[in-house]
């Protein structure tokens, strides 16, 4: 029974992303055709055709592989500026150039001359700057709106500021057994100060305390300095004994799989279950994304790591990315935990969906080729290009030839396939368990 249930969730979070996806290309797909750039083609899916239905200029289907999604807005490349045609992709002897031409050859196979206005890089700024960015932005209103739904409706277990248990000794980064004190370990700072169960701390060294992540911070911050803590006790302003909190190794904030020297007090916070509003929600989502941008610079070193890991059967890092399917492996396993009750399990599967969506918005505003922030970049270009060209009375140097970046955008989509093939067997041969 356990089994089924993990392929009904990993099955149904898969199709949710799917879902996801299918919804990217529609924030691009209806502002372009508002706009009134052609679109030939809207599927879900690579490779050969499933099933599909024509309606007016467009074809809307399902392929074959189902890892991702696109919309085909015709007139991406502007003609060759010098001649104002399509070359013959054969005419040059520089392979670059051939890459080139015959992207664009292929481009313009299709373009009638009446579909002069409606090819894309004849939009005006503000127009491809909406149309490119409809997708992400679709993701980021999906993650916003499951998120909230998550934290209105069931709420979300957060840290308070409140004392749940005191350590009773420092233990040293490199023992396993961090559960047990033996002898010469130094007592903890929270033990010296005389820190107790149920007290509330309400200021530290003066600063009164907003919630458990500013409590966090400013410990950290403080490393081995004088701390000077107040506590509600009882309903009871308490000062307790000044301590110097002590330096140790934690994971850091915005990359877990980095840990860093930090001030250490020794207690565990309580948690508490809270209903929230969209407040708390945009500034979480604020957060995942400062770690998620962490993240994407170091992704290229994570996809190294990974595949190194993999051949060399080293454990796979808890931090490191995950495919779709590590994802839908890790919702497989969220629904069949006896870790969590039903209500949990629902709102860490929705805010999994959430997460992804949010990381799926962000990937793609990367400003490159062939991700959506490569051709908003492009759009920015041109209209500074044309804009300096207005403001300085010089000639007007036309559309920006984003053709010229494909073998940029050749590369790009070379690692995101590589990338992905090494990803999909780390989470098929060594996946990341979450419990």
């Amino acid at each position: 029974m356990d089994t089924l249930i993990y392929i009904g969730g990993a099955l149904l979070f898969f199709a949710l992303i799917m879902a996801s996806i299918a919804l990217h290309e529609v924030g691009h797909m209806l502002p372009g055709k508002l706009f009134g750039v052609k679109v030939t083609e809207y599927f879900v899916g690579f490779g050969k055709t499933l099933w599909s239905f024509r309606k007016g200029d467009t074809e809307y289907g399902v392929k074959a592989i189902p890892l991702g999604g696109y919309v085909k807005l015709v007139g991406m490349y502007p003609p060759e500026k010098e001649s104002g045609r399509i070359r013959n992709a054969g005419s040059s002897a520089n392979p670059f150039a051939t890459m080139i031409e015959a992207s664009r050859e292929a481009e313009w196979a299709d373009i009638k001359p009446d579909d002069d206005g409606r090819l894309f890089f004849q939009k005006k700024t503000w127009q491809k700057l909406i149309i490119m960015a409809g997708g992400p932005t679709m993701n980021l209103i999906l993650a916003f709106l499951i998120l909230w739904g998550v934290l209105g409706i069931h709420g979300s277990y957060r840290p308070q500021p409140v004392v749940q248990g005191v350590a009773q000794c420092v233990v040293p980064a490199d023992r396993t057994d961090r559960d047990t004190c033996l002898a010469g370990d130094p007592p903890t700072p929270a033990v010296q100060a005389g820190l107790q169960p149920g007290d509330r701390l309400l200021t530290f060294n003066g600063e009164p305390i907003e919630d458990w992540g500013h409590l966090q911070g400013v410990i950290r911050d403080n490393r081995d300095g004088r701390a000077e803590i107040v506590v509600d006790r009882g309903g009871e302003q308490v000062a307790l004994t000044p301590v110097n909190t002590v330096l140790t190794g934690v994971a850091d904030t915005w990359d877990p799989s980095k840990r860093v020297e930090a001030g250490f007090l020794g207690f565990t916070p309580t948690t508490e279950r809270i209903h929230a509003g969209p407040g708390l929600v945009l500034q979480d989502m604020g957060d995942m994304t400062r770690m998620s941008a962490v993240a994407l610079a170091q992704f290229p070193v994570k996809i190294w790591n990974t595949g190194v890991n993999l051949v060399t059967g080293q454990p796979r890092d808890i931090y490191g990315p995950m495919s779709v399917v590590g994802a839908s492996r890790a919702a497989g396993e969220i629904s069949t935990t006896t870790e969590l009750g039903a209500g949990d399990k629902v709102a860490t599967f929705l805010v999994l969906l959430g997460n992804v969506n949010l990381f799926v918005a962000l990937f793609n505003f990367v400003p490159l080729l062939p991700l959506d922030g490569g051709h908003i970049v492009g759009a920015i270009a041109e209209w500074v290009r044309r804009t300096f060209a207005r403001l300085f009375r010089r000639p007007d140097p036309g559309y920006l030839d984003t053709a010229k970046m494909l073998p940029v955008a050749y590369a790009v989509f070379a690692f995101i396939a590589i990338s992905g093939i090494v990803l999909i067997l780390a989470d098929i041969i060594d996946p990341v368990r979450l419990f």
